[in-house]
């Protein structure tokens, strides 16, 4: 596969805009490690390897574990994961995959249970980051370094 248009050298001024809002989500109260295991897992349900060779490396520059990062996509099976990664995960997938049933109340109000209304929302937008630079990275075959 070959790399297909370069956005950042195309249209700047969108890239530049992406860059502004991940820079954006680097000053939230969202834990950094939090924060990565949204990008990794987000980036697996939507097949971009891109990133996730990026944030799996990340992840472990920040402490994060090779066995969480292997068991990520299978989070619900494993102990190692606490109930606050547990209700983010959940979030993390439903907004993903918002197609299938979009965000289900109880998928929302277990994130609420464990974080505020301010944090929720750039949670969200975490979310919503990422599945943007997925789509960016997939639709011009990005390549992992």
């Amino acid at each position: 596969m070959s790399e297909r248009i370069q956005i950042a050298k195309e249209i700047p001024a969108a890239y530049k805009a992406m860059v502004g809002l991940e820079q954006y989500l680097g000053t939230t109260s969202i834990d950094k490690q939090l924060q990565e295991l949204i990008k990794i897992r987000a980036s697996q349900i939507n097949g971009c390897a891109y990133c996730i060779n990026m944030h799996t490396k990340d992840a472990r520059s920040l402490g994060e574990t090779e066995q969480r990062i292997y068991a990520l996509s299978a989070w619900r099976d494993t102990p190692y994961f606490t109930k606050e990664e547990r209700a983010i995960l959940a979030l993390t997938e439903s907004v993903t995959v918002i197609t299938k049933e979009h965000v289900p109340d109880a998928v929302y109000e277990e994130a609420a249970r464990y974080f505020e209304s301010k944090q929720i929302g750039e949670i969200i937008m975490a979310i919503i980051t990422i599945n943007a630079w997925n789509r960016i990275a997939i639709s011009t075959n990005m390549m992992p370094e």
